[in-house]
């Protein structure tokens, strides 16, 4: 079997972040986000990444990411454009937004060939959420059977605001059963809690498994996005033309729902670490410091 692929998505514009998120340093010495993912990657022994990228932002995020890893991975990069569409489709005018991760890795369909890990290129999973998946994809993973690393909706939450988590239902098989958009959950002294009218709040338990958009999936997987995304653009036209987007969780979930496709829920008991609003960026960097100085990671990731 080819070695596991990871698949990083970093084509995203970052417009609630106002700015590019996955070039941003946060580290102590300038690391990105991403750098650290891929510091993590190559510990737990992933040999190969594809970097989604755009062509505007392509050659200065190889200066600024791509670089550190070319001589240590297999690098490949892929641009996902907007007009890389099946025939017959169109870009409604005004749209700047890219088409969403299902369309991200509908982009790479001319370079995966074996088992991959997609992660956004926003955030920080950790390094047991990486080799738990990679240790799932090395074992070689039969079509159709997929994996998750979920997490704990404690470790999850921002001190700065709401959030929003997919929430996770697990059968006594550990596989997924559904996933669950739930919206503006805060943290509180009595713990999570979630409303859907701004008024009335109820709680969440906080060891509530949650999807942060980690997938491990298998080639085939590719033949499935080219199926949905037909009919997410003729109902996008419709109804969100500027804004739709095709999410992997719900490819997923209707694949789940028609029995095609089997999910195995993997929990990690580490922090995830993103920023959705520029307010989380003090706390992102003061957690890669307190890391740093733990030594779970080096004192500049690629100085070595």
């Amino acid at each position: 079997m080819k070695e596991p692929i990871l698949v990083v998505m970093a084509a995203g514009i970052g417009s609630r972040f106002g700015g590019l998120k996955q070039m941003t340093p946060f580290g102590l010495h300038g690391e990105s986000l991403i750098d650290y993912s891929l510091y993590d990657a190559l510990q737990v022994g992933f040999k190969r990444v594809i970097f989604i990228v755009n062509k505007r932002i392509h050659e200065d995020f190889r200066q600024i990411v791509g670089k550190h890893v070319e001589r240590r991975m297999d690098v490949q990069y892929v641009m996902q454009e907007l007009d890389d569409l099946p025939d017959g489709l169109t870009i409604p005018e005004g749209r700047i937004k890219p088409w969403g991760t299902g369309h991200a890795i509908l982009a790479c369909r001319d370079v995966i060939d074996a088992p991959f890990c997609a992660i956004n290129g926003d955030d920080l999973y950790g390094r047991d959420a990486l080799r738990q998946m990679y240790n799932y994809l090395s074992a070689g993973p039969e079509a159709g059977h997929y994996a998750m690393v979920a997490f704990s909706l404690m470790n999850t939450l921002s001190e700065n605001g709401y959030v929003s988590r997919g929430v996770c239902k697990v059968n006594e098989q550990g596989n997924l059963d559904s996933i669950v958009e739930t919206l503006h959950i805060i943290p509180t002294i009595d713990g999570p809690m979630y409303t859907l009218d701004s008024e009335t709040y109820c709680r969440l338990p906080e060891e509530t498994i949650v999807s942060m958009n980690i997938w491990g999936l298998t080639p085939e997987f590719i033949g499935h996005l080219q199926e949905a995304f037909p009919a997410f653009h003729e109902e996008a036209m419709r109804t969100n033309p500027l804004k739709a987007e095709l999410y992997l969780p719900n490819v997923i979930g209707d694949l789940l729902k028609q029995g095609k496709a089997s999910v195995k829920v993997l929990q990690s008991q580490d922090r995830w670490f993103g920023v959705t609003n520029a307010s989380d960026r003090p706390a992102v960097e003061e957690a890669l410091r307190d890391l740093t100085a733990r030594g779970i990671y080096p004192d500049g990731l690629w100085k070595a």
